[in-house]
């Protein structure tokens, strides 16, 4: 009986990884490449029948920044000049989070003048899902900087230039999708996203330097009243 449930037991395990193994392969490699090679219909898939799963472009985000970590240490010396000692963990984190948190909010904020159809997580895992392409070619990039010369170098900027250009397909066709426009529609949408975004960072900075000048008038108050009465 006991030798029974332990075979019972393993059976489970068993259909357990098995049936990760097909979610992962499914979800993490075959509806990516399938959006990269059809991106209208896997767009309209990732939308209406809910092929996009959150968790997919969270790791896919999560990857990116792993990424940047490993490319600022490992690029090849060719290729980048960088210092190991100089990593800093939290910027490569912001350049990888904030761009995607400000065009997912740049894009949502213009989509009532565009009539546009996606939500702000639509629009978030969209952005997500269009990074794949650049999963791969900044892996192959970063394989491939450790083992060619100076003279070799422009393969490596092909390579990721060939990521970056397929990025921007990507996010063209999400949006076009996502938003159920048309080309032109998308296009209007774009730059009213790229007029949206540097209004963002405007009021960014503006409230920077008002923090900025706050704490230098609270700083000042400060210092002059230890300096008066300590």
């Amino acid at each position: 009986m006991t030798e029974n449930l332990k075979i019972e037991e393993q059976k489970n395990i068993f259909e357990k990884i098995a049936s990760g193994w097909k979610f992962f392969v499914k979800h993490y490699i075959k509806f990516p490449t399938f959006i990269l090679t059809h991106p209208i219909k896997g767009f309209d898939y990732f939308k209406r029948e809910k092929e996009g799963k959150m968790q997919v472009a969270v790791v896919f985000m999560l990857l990116m920044i792993l990424l940047r970590i490993l490319k600022f240490q490992y690029t090849g010396f060719v290729i980048s000049q960088n210092d190991p000692n100089d990593l800093n963990s939290i910027k490569e984190i912001a350049l990888v989070v904030l761009p995607i948190v400000l065009i997912t909010v740049a894009n949502w904020s213009i989509t009532t003048l565009f009539d546009g159809k996606g939500t702000m997580r639509d629009i978030f895992m969209m952005i997500c899902y269009c990074l794949y392409p650049m999963l791969w070619t900044e892996t192959i990039g970063l394989i491939f900087s450790n083992f060619i010369t100076v003279e070799e170098a422009g393969f490596y900027y092909l390579i990721i230039g060939i990521g970056t250009f397929l990025t921007a397909y990507l996010m063209f066709f999400g949006l076009l999708t996502v938003h159920e426009y048309g080309v032109l529609k998308c296009i209007g949408s774009i730059i009213g996203t790229i007029i949206s975004l540097l209004v963002i960072l405007f009021v960014i900075l503006l409230a920077f330097d008002l923090f900025q000048q706050i704490y230098g008038f609270f700083y000042t108050i400060y210092r002059e009243i230890s300096l008066r009465y300590f």
